[in-house]
């Protein structure tokens, strides 16, 4: 099994707790990881204290970078990592990312990703959306990134909220090409 590395960043977006139940559902299919950085933005360090009670980002199992951490492998071209997630992904970060700013690692980590026809996934968090805001999708989409929208899916009858959630979490991991088990139509046992 080819293994990925993989940068996970967390943006101020509202939504903490799917970048949580990402990096956990990681940490329990790390046999599938070569490398998984973690990049949170200020922001993200404050919206998962409120969001999620406590600063338990602090506990995250891989390697966490500075967003500020131009020297961080996946800031450069010359790196074999071959996905990132932003996750939760703000109207901000997509802005600077559709308009080729790279003034911090998340930005320039996408940047590479783009220029090197990697994986770029985003989970955005925002509605309603705007011009600009659908604009700067259809340049990331068209440079080659996912625009993958934080819409849990009802087709599975979730049970709980956890469970609905997790809808999202699950079509990342399929978008990003790791083998798990979730949700598919038509299928009823999971």
């Amino acid at each position: 099994m080819n293994k990925k590395k993989i940068i996970i960043a967390v943006t101020g977006a509202s939504g903490a707790v799917y970048a949580d139940m990402l990096i956990k559902k990681l940490h329990q299919i790390r046999k599938q990881i070569g490398e998984c950085s973690i990049v949170l933005s200020d922001n993200a360090k404050s919206v998962w204290d409120y969001e999620l009670t406590g600063n338990s980002y602090k506990d995250i199992p891989f390697r966490i970078y500075e967003n500020k951490d131009f020297y961080a492998p996946f800031a450069s071209g010359s790196s074999d990592f071959d996905t990132m997630i932003i996750c939760p992904c703000s109207m901000g970060t997509l802005g600077r990312i559709a308009a080729g700013v790279s003034n911090d690692l998340i930005s320039r980590a996408a940047d590479v990703m783009l220029k090197e026809r990697k994986k770029l996934i985003l989970v955005t968090r925002e509605m309603p959306l705007n011009l600009i805001h659908i604009t700067n999708m259809k340049i990331v989409t068209e440079a080659g990134g996912i625009i993958c929208p934080a819409s849990p899916s009802l087709y599975c009858r979730p049970a709980n909220i956890e469970n609905l959630l997790a809808t999202v979490i699950e079509k990342v991991l399929k978008l990003a090409g790791f083998e798990i088990e979730a949700y598919q139509w038509g299928v009823t046992n999971k």
